[in-house]
């Protein structure tokens, strides 16, 4: 994000995360004259940011059944309380730490927004406040939610699909998905046999086939997936049915994993088709 010349010296950060931490004697200090004398922050903000609930939603979402629906149900009351608890939790966490960076991070939470379902489909999305607070200059960063359900009362919004949403609706120039494999693999890549897909081509019906590697060039049917039982939405499964989707908009989709110089360059949008010092996936539309 930053749009400095890298000429490797070293920038004071403008932390943004001011607010005193449990066991801290006092409040941050924050120099405000130094931060009013700024001209700006020298970053490019144009970024939305959507988030997972990792090992914090899912838990409490399997065990009480919020995914399933039926607020009627104690169990499923109390869980869809706790599966929103834990996933704010999560989002404040990673706001704090981007702001702690210099970044303007904003959480912003779909239930809060006023998204909702139906029969677990997308049925309202107002992102308003996202395409305004982008215009402003802020970093709005979203996350996986339990949300209501017009049918079913409640269900879990998976953050792969806000992203599709979002990417339909804003037409961004790529989109990075960062887990904690390379890629999608022709198998679970836990498996030693395991083949990194490098490209993958997506027509206008939806299908899809192997580009690269050339062995497994052409096949539509090779690859296995696998999803962790707590994962109440889908895993890599559904992130490759939504990156198909967000392909066939003509957007360019990067999987690979988080923390390596490899997500970095797909962070930048500096991968192409030819790269092959790159590791990770790209979905992309065959025309």
């Amino acid at each position: 994000m930053s749009e400095s010349d890298g000429d490797g010296a070293t920038e004071k950060v403008l932390g943004m995360d001011w607010s005193r931490k449990p066991g801290d004697p006092a409040d941050p200090a924050v120099d405000a004259e130094w931060i009013a004398g700024m001209a700006g922050l020298g970053l490019d903000t144009n970024f939305i940011v959507v988030h997972g609930a990792g090992s914090f939603g899912h838990f409490q979402a399997s065990r009480s059944g919020v995914h399933k629906g039926g607020l009627h149900s104690t169990l499923v009351k109390a869980g869809f309380v706790a599966t929103r608890i834990s996933v704010t939790s999560l989002n404040q966490e990673i706001v704090r730490a981007l702001a702690r960076e210099g970044i303007p991070s904003v959480g912003m939470s779909p239930f809060a927004c006023g998204w909702s379902t139906q029969q677990r489909k997308l049925a309202s999305a107002n992102a308003s406040q996202i395409i305004q607070s982008l215009h402003t200059g802020f970093v709005p960063v979203l996350h996986g939610d339990a949300v209501l359900d017009e049918l079913l009362d409640c269900t879990i919004l998976s953050g792969d699909v806000i992203i599709r949403h979002l990417a339909q609706l804003l037409s961004p120039r790529y989109v990075v998905f960062l887990t904690d494999v390379h890629g999608v693999y022709d198998r679970p890549p836990t498996d030693p046999n395991a083949v990194l897909l490098k490209e993958i081509e997506v027509d206008d019906n939806g299908g899809w086939s192997i580009v690269k590697p050339a062995l497994l060039q052409g096949n539509t049917k090779g690859v296995e997936i696998s999803v962790a039982a707590h994962d109440t939405t889908g895993g890599m499964e559904t992130k490759i049915l939504e990156a198909a989707v967000i392909a066939r908009l003509g957007i360019d989709v990067y999987i690979t994993k988080a923390g390596t110089e490899h997500s970095l360059r797909a962070l930048k949008g500096d991968v192409s088709t030819d790269s092959e010092d790159w590791l990770g996936t790209i979905i992309r539309s065959s025309k």
